[in-house]
């Protein structure tokens, strides 16, 4: 076989031979780790089907971005979706909603169920943020962006102010984890899980918070500040699972804490800093918007 059409075999296969590779390098990485060892011969071929397995996705990425491309500016249905940034507010809203919702009645019932104030905080915290999405929400179903725009900056002011008392649930939730020592131990592939989730949705809360600045929309941004801050909450956690299930003795209590509380501390100052600029921003635009009204009845 001509060894350039072997190369591009290779790195270039079928796709139902890619997609028969995802769940094969999946059983057999899971499989070594749990059930196997690290060390035996399964789990270093594991290693290699699961580099080869990323390489050819990799090198067949831009096929699929292009085609992604095509589909959506062909098909009417991702035309709306992606011309009508409300729309996508809306759905974000809502779907945030129902998991803060859950997520916090379910840490409640554990605070309840345990006797901890770990989980009643975990639980005032989502459940806080579940209701100024549904604040958010009775705008966004109602009216355009910029539509009531004074309206908008009254409820951008308005979760700022939440935000300084949700600051008090951070605090007790970063007290727990570093005077009580307060984590949690999980699995290895479940502690990987976390972190693949957790930088993914703090990548596109950060993403978003730039992206939709541009619809210069009070409750669109408002919105996707909520998003960020989750994503922040899920940030500290995420680092104290790592500190509990990776530490092999590396590094020693005290310096776990310092750790945390120094990770929990900015977190903290990050909020209070965003809570602060929708108050001071909102106001400032909120006494424009009056100056404006006043002049024009003169």
């Amino acid at each position: 076989m001509n060894p350039k059409r072997l190369v591009k075999a290779l790195l270039f296969p079928h796709l139902a031979i890619m997609i028969l590779l995802v769940p094969t390098a999946t059983v057999l990485l899971v499989g070594s780790m749990v059930l196997i060892g690290t060390k035996s011969i399964i789990s270093y071929i594991s290693y290699v089907v699961a580099a080869y397995t990323l390489t050819v996705w990799c090198f067949k990425l831009p096929s699929f971005i292009h085609c992604i491309k095509t589909f959506k500016n062909n098909n009417k249905y991702t035309r709306i979706w992606q011309d009508n940034p409300r729309l996508r507010v809306n759905v974000s809203l809502y779907t945030s909603l129902a998991w803060n919702a859950l997520y916090g009645f379910f840490q409640l019932c554990l605070g309840f169920y345990h006797r901890t104030f770990w989980f009643f905080s975990l639980g005032a915290y989502y459940i806080c943020l579940g209701a100024m999405r549904f604040f958010l929400v009775r705008h966004t179903k109602k009216y355009a962006p910029g539509e009531r725009l004074q309206t908008e900056l009254v409820k951008y002011r308005a979760c700022g102010w939440v935000f300084l008392l949700m600051n008090l649930t951070l605090s007790l939730i970063t007290f727990f984890m570093v005077y009580w020592n307060r984590t949690f131990e999980h699995h290895m592939i479940t502690a990987i899980t976390m972190a693949a989730y957790t930088f993914t949705a703090l990548t596109t809360a950060i993403v978003n918070v730039v992206k939709y600045r541009k619809y210069k929309s009070p409750v669109f941004s408002a919105s996707k500040a909520i998003r960020l801050a989750a994503a922040l909450v899920s940030m500290l956690t995420l680092e104290s699972t790592m500190l509990t299930t990776f530490n092999r003795g590396t590094m020693t209590p005290l310096e776990q804490k310092w750790l945390l509380g120094a990770t929990g501390g900015t977190i903290s100052v990050c909020i209070i800093l965003t809570a602060i600029y929708m108050i001071v921003v909102s106001t400032r635009k909120l006494n424009t918007l009056k100056s404006e009204v006043k002049n024009g009845e003169q």
